[in-house]
Parts: structure tokens; C-alpha cells; sequence
């Protein structure tokens, strides 16, 4: 596996130019969730030595190596609805769309490994994907899943790359068990009297009934959740009214949820609309909360992280003595449900201290070797599990 892994690093730093031009140009075109075909037509017409199929839509795999036992290497294809705010010359093309998440990096990271992969003799099959979808529901990972790819290509481990400027510049943080949190969106809405705002007591003001709902909801995970467990609750967008001087009829706000524990998660599904229908039954509103249920949390798998870390370690890549975890989510986590996998975080922090999803958010030229030496390390971690599998 050594020599397999020196010929893969070998191979990525003489591609690093034509990767790099990649990256540009995927960035520079990018698409949303559900319409990223044209994203992945860019990425297959630069690997045509592959024999490239559709999955989930809008996504695309491909496999080489050889037959049997396989680890796929997992990159995400869409962007955000954001306008880009990063002044390079490369910006995104398409206004109100942009590439703040890395996937352009990811991308081309991957194309990177497979164009060295073309002159290595692989031990194990190598299937790369193309996920469509990460960013939206219904998540592309769940259409993945279910589409029999796994089953079809004997896929015994799954491998994610993904830059995170909470780590730190050049470090790579794997970490075993739960990293990201299950994710869950809810809608609550109340329902009152509308009136003239000089007359409130002719009215029955939803707004003020949702505001001490809202306020009651921050309470929830600091009263009735074990402060160990962590647990998140927000609320993101408020909509109500139509003037100052009128008092509305309904006002609605609009959240998410994210957990660590199924269990927290249950409870907190009771907890808010016994809330909410508490709240709004003593001012006399009614009320209605929706919810819609996303992934599950993110789990490394135990062997498999120890390998990954071993194998980076083998070639001075360094691996982050406190594993990053945070209540973010990714719908990676869905292949964990199903098969060994583990989430590698490619440290990009600097002094700017900008996040992913923000309008600058721009990774710099050495988190690209970063993604495509991980992946290659973590390919050829599973792949020594795969492989050990295989002959026990």
C-alpha cells in the first residue's frame, strides 16, 4: 500500500496545474442543487477515460480498478444561492449563485486522485461520485442510497473530503463516532385577529404570540436537554405583517434542529409543539407546527478512522489531536447508515476568520493538494480494510 500511495501523491502533484484550472472553471459556472448537470458534464468531459453513468438525477459515477470489493470517493456538485463577495478574476458568472461550501475544491480534488489513479495498479475498485443535492432536501445522499449503486458496485467503504475553516491550515481532522449533528427543519405558525394597530384589544396579535414562542423555544435546550448533549435549536427567518399600522392575522417563523442524540431529537419533536400550542392556547391564538425531517447524524466509523489517521500520519500529513465536531450537518452521513464511512474535515483556517456559506468564503491554492492527498490517503485506509475483509 505504501508504493500505491506515493505513486497516487506522486501522481496529484504533477495534475495540480490542470486541477487547479478545473476548480476555476467549475467555480466560476456554478449551479444549484437539482440543476447541476451542467457541473457534472464539465467534471466527465475532463475524465473521458471513464465510462461515466447517471445516479440520482443529476449525478454521475464511475468505477476503475478492479472488480469485486470497492471504496467510493464521494464529492458534492451543487453550490449556494449566494451572491459571491471574493473579487477574484475567477468569480462566479452566474449572480445570486456561488461555490461557498468548497465543492469546487472537492471536485477537483477527486479529479485529481483519478487522474493519477489512471497510472497506478489500484488494489481495490475505486468508484467516484458525483452527489448532486447536498445542499437541498431531498438530499442526493438518500437518492444515492436508495438507486442500489452501493449494492450494485459492491461499495464496502465510503470516503468524504471536506475543506473547514475551523480547522486549522493544513490539518486534517477525522474523529470516531458522531462529527455532525441529525438536521431537522419545523414551522410554526399563529393564527389570530387582524385589526388596526391603534386598536389592539379588538385584535388578537399573532406576532407577539410567536414572539414569546420564539423566546420559549431558546429555553427549551437550556431547561429540558443535558447540557452534555449537544443540542441546537434556531430560529432563522420570522414572517409576519404587512404595515405598521396593522395588526396581521398570522405571522409564521422557520427553524432547524440539530442533534446528536435520537432520543433528544424525539423528544424535542413533542416538546415544541406542546410548546407552541401551550403558548398560544392561554393568549387565545391557534396554532399549527410542522415538521420536516432530515438526516441523521454524521458517524465515523471507529476502524476506519484509526486507519485513515495512521495512513496520514505514514505520509507527514498532520492529523488534529482534538477531532473537530460541530452541529453542522451533511448528508454524507446517510452512507454511514448503510456502510463503513468516514468524513475527513481539510483544515483551511486562517487569520480572515470567514465560514463557510459566506460571500467571501474562497479556500486558498494549498487547500486543493490537501483534499486530493486526503482522499488518497483515506482510499488507501479503506482499501487495506476492504482488502484484510476480503481474505478473512
Amino acid at each position: 500500500m505504501t508504493g500505491v500511495l506515493a505513486a497516487l501523491f506522486a501522481g496529484i502533484d504533477r495534475v495540480l496545474p490542470d486541477a487547479a484550472a478545473l476548480r476555476r472553471e467549475i467555480h466560476a459556472f456554478p449551479h444549484l442543487g437539482g440543476d447541476e448537470m451542467p457541473t457534472r458534464d464539465m467534471f466527465t468531459e475532463a475524465a473521458p477515460w471513464l465510462d461515466w453513468s447517471p445516479v440520482a438525477g443529476t449525478g454521475g459515477w464511475a468505477r476503475l480498478g478492479p472488480d469485486g470489493a470497492s471504496v467510493a470517493l464521494r464529492a458534492e456538485l451543487d453550490a449556494l444561492p449566494m451572491t459571491e463577495d471574493t473579487g477574484v478574476e475567477w468569480s462566479s458568472e452566474r449572480r445570486g449563485i456561488m461555490h461557498a461550501c468548497g465543492h469546487d475544491v472537492h471536485l477537483a480534488a477527486l479529479w485529481a486522485v483519478l487522474q493519477a489513479a489512471r497510472s497506478v495498479e489500484l488494489p481495490t475498485g475505486l468508484v467516484a461520485l458525483l452527489q448532486p443535492r447536498e445542499e437541498v432536501s431531498p438530499t442526493g445522499a438518500g437518492d444515492v442510497v436508495s438507486s442500489g449503486l452501493l449494492d450494485d458496485e459492491d461499495i464496502e467503504a465510503m470516503i468524504g473530503v471536506h475543506v473547514q475553516p475551523l480547522v486549522a491550515r493544513g490539518v486534517v481532522s477525522t474523529g470516531a463516532g458522531a462529527v455532525n449533528a441529525a438536521f431537522d427543519a419545523f414551522t410554526i405558525t399563529v393564527h389570530g385577529r387582524g385589526g388596526h394597530g391603534a386598536y389592539p384589544h379588538n385584535a388578537l396579535d399573532p406576532i407577539t404570540v410567536l414572539a414569546s414562542i420564539i423566546t420559549g423555544l431558546s429555553e427549551l435546550t437550556a431547561q429540558q436537554i443535558d447540557p452534555t448533549q449537544p443540542t441546537v435549536v434556531s430560529v432563522g427567518q420570522v414572517v409576519g405583517g404587512t404595515a405598521p399600522n396593522v395588526i396581521a392575522s398570522s405571522a409564521t417563523c422557520h427553524g432547524t434542529i440539530r442533534t446528536f442524540s435520537s432520543s433528544i431529537r424525539d423528544h424535542l419533536h413533542e416538546a415544541i409543539p406542546r410548546l407552541a400550542e401551550g403558548i398560544a392556547f392561554a393568549r387565545g391564538a391557534a396554532v399549527a407546527v410542522d415538521f420536516q425531517r432530515g438526516g441523521p447524524a454524521l458517524v465515523n466509523d471507529f476502524d476506519l478512522v484509526a486507519r485513515v489517521d495512521s495512513v496520514l500520519g505514514s505520509v507527514d500529513v498532520p492529523v488534529a489531536p482534538v477531532p473537530f465536531r460541530s452541529c453542522g450537518s451533511d448528508d454524507f452521513a446517510e452512507y454511514g447508515q448503510v456502510v463503513p464511512s468516514v468524513m475527513c474535515f481539510a483544515g483551511t483556517g486562517g487569520a480572515d476568520g470567514i465560514g463557510l456559506h459566506h460571500p467571501r468564503f474562497l479556500p486558498g491554492r494549498d487547500a486543493l493538494p490537501l483534499v486530493a492527498r486526503t482522499y488518497a490517503a483515506a482510499y488507501v485506509a479503506a482499501a487495506g480494510k476492504v482488502g484484510r475483509e476480503a481474505s478473512d
